[in-house]
């Protein structure tokens, strides 16, 4: 299995230092926030070449692609076009998509929503197929999103747009918070899960809540056969998970938290 880390949770720390540091650890990849003036793609494909690092996937900014407001919307859209042209010069084959975070109730119906957001994900998915790139897209708990919070929700919204470039990505922590089975909604992805993420149900380092990663999350994802990366999404304890570098010690917090989680799935690992 290979493992990555999302970039966000390290906060405002340089590309170098945030590379060294998963290398460091043992990770194989990165999630790049998609960012490309803060990440131009030649110098930071040379920076994680150096490090031994693959771009797993791209985070996206948080940007609206359902909301009924056309100049905002348009504006997403074109955050995301601009993305998965990004995606294509870093390498990166897999960009993730959800719907706005922090937006948990619809402005206007929550079906026109929902077909707006189907509408956008078809345009985009027809760039992504031109560029040989995929769409994952991600299931958010109901109090980050008003829209595709669980596997199933995914799964229809992904059948009903119809692109092989467009699957899913599930992640332990909305999860556990959503799923009445967590083993049976990696079944219900089946076969377009492209991504998956981690963190324990207190959004805390792999381990350190109370997700049975073992018996219900890691042998089911060897079941179903899934051959992407395993990225770690989880943050430090403490008020606000968004803000990050919130005090003196946060780093070191951190740290221990992407060090706890490759060390824990290492050790899971092994003893499946």
């Amino acid at each position: 299995m290979r493992y990555g880390a999302c970039s966000w949770i390290l906060g405002d720390t340089p590309l170098p230092e945030v590379a060294e540091l998963l290398s460091g650890l043992g990770y194989d990849g990165i999630e790049l926030f998609g960012d490309w003036e803060r990440y131009p793609a030649r110098r930071t494909q040379h920076i994680l070449s150096d490090h031994g690092l693959s771009v797993f996937s791209l985070t996206p900014e948080n940007v609206d692609l359902a909301h009924p407001g056309s100049e905002i919307r348009k504006a997403a859209r074109d955050y995301y076009l601009r993305l998965l042209d990004y995606a294509a010069e870093l390498g990166s084959s897999l960009i993730s998509c959800h719907g706005a975070v922090g937006r948990v109730s619809a402005i206007a119906r929550q079906a026109q929503e929902e077909h707006l957001l189907s509408e956008e994900v078809s345009a985009l998915s027809e760039r992504a197929e031109a560029l040989g790139l995929r769409i994952a897209l991600e299931g958010l708990n109901r109090y980050e999103s008003h829209l595709l919070n669980t596997a199933g929700a995914l799964r229809s919204f992904a059948d009903e747009v119809g692109s092989s470039a467009v699957g899913i990505l599930l992640d332990t922590y909305h999860m556990n918070i959503e799923e009445e089975n967590l083993a049976g909604a990696i079944r219900t992805a089946g076969r377009d899960l492209f991504l998956f993420h981690v963190a324990d149900s207190n959004r805390r380092a792999v381990g350190r809540g109370h997700i049975p990663f073992f018996s219900d999350v890691l042998r089911e994802l060897d079941q179903t056969a899934y051959t992407g990366p395993i990225v770690v999404e989880c943050t430090a304890p403490g008020p606000d998970p968004f803000t990050t570098m919130k005090g003196p010690d946060w780093y070191e917090q951190t740290f221990d938290e992407v060090q706890k989680s490759i060390r824990e799935l290492r050790r899971l690992e092994g003893a499946s």
